[in-house]
C-alpha cells in the first residue's frame, strides 16, 4: 500500500491479546454441588458402614436398634408407601410417604412464614415506638424460653386435632425468638449508616425502611434458619400427639406397634427432609441476599 507521498507502507500485524478462558458460572455451581454431594455421601456412608459393622458383630440388638438395611426394607412391607399421590390417607400402619412429607412441610412453611412476618412487624414497632417496646418486650422475653412442645396441650384444646394445632405449635415456638432477634439486630445497626442517612435528609421513617431493615436482613435470615430446626421438631411432636398425618405419625405408629423398623424409617425420613429443607432455605438465603458473600480464611 502506498502513502500520498509515494512511499510504500507495509501493513503492521495487530497483536490481539489472548483471552483467558473462564468456566461458565453454571459449571462452577455444578462442580460445587458435586463436591458438596460427595462429602455428604461420604459422611453418611461412614455412619451407615459403622452402624452395619456394629450390627454384624452382634454388638447391638437389631430388634431394638435395627441397622439401615433392615428399616429401609420396611418399605417393601408398606403396601402404598411409594404411591405417587398426595392426600391418600394411611390404612392402619400402611403410610403414603408423599402424603406424610407434604403434610409436614406444609405445616412448617405456613407456621414459619406467619411467625416471620408477625415477628418482623412486632419487632419493628417495638424498636420504632418506645412505649410499645417497653410494654411488649418483657412479655415476649418471658414466653421465649417455653419449648414448643409445652404448647401442644393448649393447641389441641384451642384448635382441636388437625393442621391448626400443628401450625400453631410451629408459630408459637418461633415468633418470640424471632421478635427478640429482630429488636436486638435493629438496636445494633451501625450508627454510621443512620447518621449518614439523616445528614442526607432522610426522615425517621425512611431511615427505618431504607437503612435499618435492609441492614438486619442477613442476620435475621440466620436466626430464621436456626429456628427452622426448632419448628421442624415442634411440628413432629405435635403430629405424634394430635394429628393423624405427617412424618411424626409414622414414628408414633411404629412405637405403638413396637415396629422399630417403621420407627427408624420415619426417623430417617425426618432427618433427610430436614436436611433438604435447610439446604433449600440456604439457597433462598443466597438468592435473596446476593450481595452478602461468605467469609474465607
Amino acid at each position: 500500500m502506498l502513502s500520498p507521498s509515494g512511499v510504500r507502507l507495509d501493513p503492521v500485524p495487530v497483536q490481539r491479546p489472548a483471552l483467558d478462558w473462564k468456566p461458565h458460572a453454571g459449571l462452577k455451581r455444578l462442580r460445587l454441588f458435586a463436591a458438596q454431594a460427595m462429602w455428604w455421601v461420604l459422611s453418611i456412608g461412614l455412619v451407615v458402614a459403622l452402624w452395619e459393622l456394629v450390627a454384624a458383630l452382634q454388638l447391638i440388638d437389631p430388634m431394638i436398634l435395627p441397622p439401615p438395611h433392615l428399616f429401609i426394607a420396611e418399605i417393601q412391607e408398606q403396601a402404598q408407601f411409594l404411591l405417587p399421590r398426595v392426600g391418600v390417607r394411611r390404612i392402619g400402619a400402611n403410610f403414603v410417604a408423599l402424603t406424610a412429607i407434604v403434610a409436614s412441610l406444609q405445616r412448617v412453611v405456613i407456621g414459619l412464614a406467619l411467625a416471620f412476618v408477625t415477628a418482623l412487624v412486632m419487632g419493628s414497632l417495638a424498636f420504632y415506638i418506645t412505649t410499645i417496646g417497653k410494654l411488649t418486650l418483657p412479655t415476649v422475653t418471658l414466653f421465649a424460653p417455653i419449648a414448643p412442645v409445652a404448647w401442644i396441650p393448649f393447641a389441641l384444646v384451642a384448635f382441636g386435632i388437625g393442621d391448626g394445632a400443628a401450625i400453631f405449635v410451629v408459630f408459637i415456638g418461633s415468633i418470640f425468638t424471632l421478635t427478640l432477634g429482630t429488636v436486638n439486630l435493629m438496636t445494633h445497626v451501625d450508627q454510621v449508616y443512620i447518621n449518614t442517612a439523616r445528614v442526607l435528609g432522610a426522615s425517621r421513617r425512611q431511615v427505618m425502611q431504607h437503612v435499618i431493615l435492609p441492614a438486619i436482613l442477613p442476620n435475621l435470615f440466620v436466626i430464621m434458619r436456626l429456628n427452622l430446626f426448632g419448628a421442624w421438631t415442634g411440628v413432629l411432636a405435635a403430629e405424634m400427639v394430635g394429628v393423624n398425618t405427617g412424618l411424626g405419625t409414622i414414628v408414633m405408629v411404629g412405637r405403638q406397634m413396637m415396629n422399630m423398623n417403621l420407627t427408624f424409617l420415619g426417623m430417617a425420613m425426618i432427618g433427610l427432609i430436614g436436611y433438604l429443607l435447610d439446604a433449600g432455605f440456604g439457597l433462598i438465603q443466597t438468592r435473596v441476599l446476593w450481595w452478602k458473600s461468605s467469609a474465607q480464611v
